[in-house]
């Protein structure tokens, strides 16, 4: 009896020992030398999945050290998803989510980063939340993280600038950037290049992992609200031109573009109204797009820059407490305050209207 105890722990054992040593045999390459976002990204999300999740890094631009790679990013001179080759530095690369996938809207040019996050991302994400690969909200945080996170990194990466006009101001503490501030300086001697690498996937992982969460338990839970505002929203007004959210101040803009596209009533609202921290109520315009400053409809512009009673005296409205000096955002002590506030913006846009 001891005996066969004894034989199947063995066995038990050595199979164990066997499947370990297959996880590490695994090996993920990438180049050394100086490290950049997207690559350590790329690791990082590999290291996120059960399968990868031992595997070992092997940094070479030796083409023989690469071929004994399960799989390898950001080097190589090779795009093949079915060998798990994910470069984008060869000349013939121009590969870009659209490209990959018609449905995508974004024509960035991808970088590692981006190729593994194609490829693997809905993977990481729902094995990150414990959820299925399939689930809808899983696609929804999958765009909105590729939109918000990924996208940026890719055009860094390939030395895409955000506007053609020459920016007003330098920005320097992007993820990339602290990613580049990671490695080794040229005049610092015994630093350990592979270290700084590890810190600098440690750095780009909790960020990965706190925006998937953000968008999971803040940003995804007020669409429904959003929805059922555009919904409610001839209850509001018969215009239906103006929400209302009933949750304060939830993130209400990205998914209400999405939505009334989605709805087939794009450019429709107007307004949204909602209740701040400290009770009061506000009023604020939507703009044109999404992640723009400029309103489909500004709040009367001979209120703008007034408050409180001068702003109520000169509107007519009472408990008015501010009209921004743009005219993007008002806020009145009560909702009937910022419902009336709403209205004759919309009231006063008509009449010129049918003037002209």
């Amino acid at each position: 009896m001891f005996q066969r105890s004894v034989g199947v722990l063995g066995r038990l054992f050595s199979i164990a020992m066997t499947e370990s040593v297959k996880r590490a045999r695994c090996i993920i390459g990438t180049h050394n030398g100086k490290f950049h976002c997207d690559e350590v990204l790329a690791c990082r999300l590999l290291k996120s999945l059960p399968e990868y999740q031992h595997a070992e890094i092997v940094r070479s631009r030796d083409p023989g050290k690469l071929d004994e790679c399960d799989i390898v990013v950001d080097v190589g001179g090779v795009y093949d998803p079915e060998r798990h080759r994910y470069d984008h530095h060869q000349r013939s690369f121009d590969r870009a989510m659209n490209s990959l996938n018609p449905n995508f809207p974004w024509t960035t040019k991808l970088s590692s980063a981006g190729l593994i996050y194609f490829h693997f991302g809905h993977k990481v994400i729902a094995h990150m939340l414990g959820e299925s690969e399939t689930a809808e909200n899983i696609d929804v945080i999958y765009h909105k993280v590729y939109e918000n996170f990924i996208e940026e990194i890719d055009a860094v990466d390939n030395g895409i600038r955000q506007a053609d006009e020459t920016p007003r101001y330098k920005v320097t503490t992007t993820l990339s950037s602290r990613v580049g501030f990671l490695n080794p300086p040229w005049n610092v001697k015994g630093l350990d290049e592979r270290k700084q690498f590890d810190l600098a996937m440690d750095l780009v992982g909790a960020e990965f992992e706190d925006r998937v969460h953000s968008y999971h338990k803040i940003w995804l839970p007020a669409r429904d609200l959003v929805k059922t505002a555009i919904e409610k929203r001839h209850e509001v007004d018969s215009s239906g031109q103006i929400i209302l959210l009933e949750n304060c101040g939830c993130p209400w803009k990205e998914h209400l573009f999405d939505l009334e596209e989605k709805m087939g009533i794009e450019g429709v609202i107007k307004f949204a109204l909602f209740q701040d921290s400290n009770g009061t109520w506000r009023v604020q315009c939507v703009p044109d797009k999404v992640h723009n400053f400029t309103n489909r409809l500004s709040l009367k512009e001979e209120w703008c820059g007034f408050r409180d009673d001068e702003l109520s005296q000169l509107s007519g409205i009472p408990g008015c407490v501010f009209v921004h000096a743009n005219g993007f955002i008002g806020g009145n002590k009560s909702k009937e305050g910022v419902l009336k506030m709403a209205q004759e913006t919309l009231r006063a846009a008509s009449q010129q209207t049918s003037e002209q």
